[in-house]
């Protein structure tokens, strides 16, 4: 006998395809509505910077701490920010905040502190009109819904799910391309990972 909680199986798994197809679906349009162009600035400011801070927060921040994460395998000094061995953000410093509102209040006064240093920002937001972007040297315009945009007209996910998603697999990308560029071998980068855990 089937409980008020309980959900059929076959329709369980229904919907669970259909909910993959969507998230699947989306993050492709949005690969091929973003202007890769824009990244071409971002990846020289990665590669002309000697420490490189990044900022983000809730789930845009874990797809940051991986990004931070592959940046490290690659042998570039890369912080996060708000971690306690973090240091002071200097002049010739590249800060990269990712905000979907670009309105967050905490990276958009760290973006402030990091400028006023005189350090590089790039902004990766939906939000070219935000506070965020307009600190910044470079924005990365990421076309997908803000969290508070409940319309469904670019996202059917909740919230600020697709650029969370695509947060992640962007800076994947960008990571791919300057490891080709750079030309280190896997097993050079592989001498890079954690090995105490």
């Amino acid at each position: 006998m089937q409980t008020q909680n309980e959900v059929h199986k076959q329709e369980l798994v229904d919907n669970l395809k259909m909910s993959l197809d969507l998230i699947l679906n989306e993050n492709l349009q949005l690969s091929q509505k973003i202007d890769l162009e824009t990244l071409v600035p971002f990846i020289n400011y990665i590669r002309q910077s000697p420490r490189i801070f990044i900022l983000s927060a809730g789930r845009s921040g874990f797809a940051m701490r991986s990004f931070a994460m592959r940046l490290m395998h690659l042998g570039l000094t890369v912080y996060f920010v708000g971690e306690t061995t973090t240091p002071a953000i200097q002049q010739g410093d590249l800060l990269i905040a990712a905000s979907g509102s670009g309105t967050t209040a905490g990276i958009v006064r760290a973006a402030e502190k990091a400028t006023s240093t005189g350090a590089s920002l790039v902004a990766l937001t939906t939000n070219t009109a935000s506070p965020l972007a307009k600190l910044a040297n470079h924005v990365v315009y990421i076309p997908a819904a803000e969290k508070e945009d409940h319309g469904g007209d670019k996202s059917k996910q909740y919230a600020g799910s697709l650029f969370e998603q695509f947060l992640l697999l962007l800076m994947d990308a960008v990571f791919q391309s300057l490891w080709k560029l750079d030309g280190t071998p896997a097993e050079e980068l592989w001498k890079r990972h954690a090995n105490l855990e």
